[in-house]
C-alpha cells in the first residue's frame, strides 16, 4: 500500500516562511511525480507546485518566486519551501504522488494559516 503523509502547517503571521514535508512510503515507481495541491473553504482544490523525480517543477503563478518545491528520492520525501506568506496562502495543503500520470495517492492534509 502506498500511503503520504504531509507535516509542517500551522499558524503564521504575514510575511513568516513555512517548510512543509510529505513523506510517501509502500511501494513507489521510480517515475513518479510529487506536487502540493491547496483547498481553502468553499473552493476547489488547485495546484501549487509539482516535481517529477527527474526534477522537473511547475509552480502556480500566485506562488512563483515565493514558494519552492524540492524533493529527496531516496527518502521519497517531498518539500514546500514557502516564503513571504501572505493571508490569501491559507488552506489546507495536501501532498500528492502520481505515478505513471495516472494514479494519485492523495495525503490528508495539513493546515496553514497566515493571520495577523
Amino acid at each position: 500500500q502506498v500511503q503520504v503523509v504531509e507535516s509542517g502547517g500551522g499558524l503564521v503571521q504575514p510575511g513568516v516562511s513555512l517548510r512543509l514535508s510529505c513523506a510517501a512510503s509502500g511501494s513507489i515507481p521510480s517515475f513518479n511525480t510529487l506536487g502540493w495541491y491547496r483547498q481553502a473553504p468553499g473552493k476547489q482544490r488547485d495546484m501549487v507546485a509539482t516535481i517529477s523525480s527527474g526534477g522537473s517543477t511547475n509552480y502556480a503563478d500566485s506562488v512563483k518566486g515565493r514558494f519552492a518545491i524540492s524533493r529527496d528520492n531516496a527518502k521519497n520525501t517531498v518539500y514546500l519551501q514557502m516564503n513571504s506568506l501572505k493571508p490569501e496562502d491559507t488552506a489546507v495543503y495536501y501532498c500528492v504522488l502520481s505515478v505513471l500520470g495516472l494514479y494519485n495517492y492523495w495525503g490528508q492534509g495539513t493546515q496553514v494559516t497566515v493571520s495577523s
